[in-house]
């Protein structure tokens, strides 16, 4: 077998290995690297012991949820025109609290910014399938993140207290950005299996708190606004 030509010695020197960053040589330069790696380790934790700490009072379950007019479920994805698993749950959610009489109507909200791709149509064909009357339905299109789905509840559909749903590593962030719109709320976590789904969520979450953090302080304007909707007045009065 012909042997391969060697690279010459230009080209070798040419290929120099990266550099990479140098270790403090002194103690006390390390003693002070090391420091700043703990406080930014708990500046990225701080957002998610504020949700915690701000949120633990408020998680309930569908057996033990409180009697409210209007549950505000959060979209989470589509596979081919239909809810995803991860979605599908919360809607079944939903439903179980509408037949068990402890909500009068449901918000859903979600994306539908390309005309593709419609979570708040999915959810409410999922929803009357599931024995929700598409009367006692409200569908916000414009929920393009949970912030806006929060403040688009109370600027524009008029709610003031809700049952908020979604799974449990996304719920308390739901919690306190809802609470910060102005909307009094109690949140349902449904359980989901730990796939790589659930371990994106969770992991996700750690760099979302943030955000949300950042949400809750400075209150800016959603993505979209829009006029106020009265769906859910109508829904709710069509309910009595």
């Amino acid at each position: 077998m012909p042997r391969l030509p060697r690279p010459g010695l230009a080209v070798l020197r040419g290929l120099r290995p990266p550099r990479l960053p140098r270790l403090p040589r002194t103690r006390e330069g390390r003693r002070r690297a090391v420091q700043a790696l703990m406080v930014l380790c708990v500046l990225a934790l701080l957002p998610m012991t504020w949700l915690r700490l701000s949120t633990g009072d408020r998680l309930r379950t569908t057996a033990n949820a409180p009697r409210t007019e209007v549950a505000i479920v959060f979209g989470a994805g589509l596979w081919d025109g239909e809810p995803s698993p991860y979605l599908a749950h919360r809607l079944d959610a939903a439903a179980k609290l509408y037949r068990a009489g402890r909500i009068e109507v449901v918000l859903v909200t979600g994306d539908n910014s390309r005309e593709d791709y419609d979570e708040p149509d999915a959810m409410r064909s999922y929803l009357t399938a599931h024995g929700v009357p598409g009367r006692r339905i409200v569908s916000d299109y414009a929920g393009f993140d949970t912030w806006d789905s929060c403040v688009r509840a109370r600027k524009i559909f008029g709610v003031h207290e809700a049952v908020l749903i979604s799974q449990d590593f996304h719920i308390r962030r739901a919690l306190a950005l809802c609470r910060a719109a102005g909307v009094r709320s109690y949140g349902i976590g449904v359980a989901a299996r730990q796939d790589v789904t659930w371990y994106y969520g969770n992991t996700r979450e750690i760099f979302a708190a943030g955000k949300a953090a950042l949400d809750a302080v400075f209150e800016p304007d959603p993505r979209f606004l829009g006029p106020e909707e009265h769906g859910v007045g109508r829904a709710l009065a069509s309910a009595r």
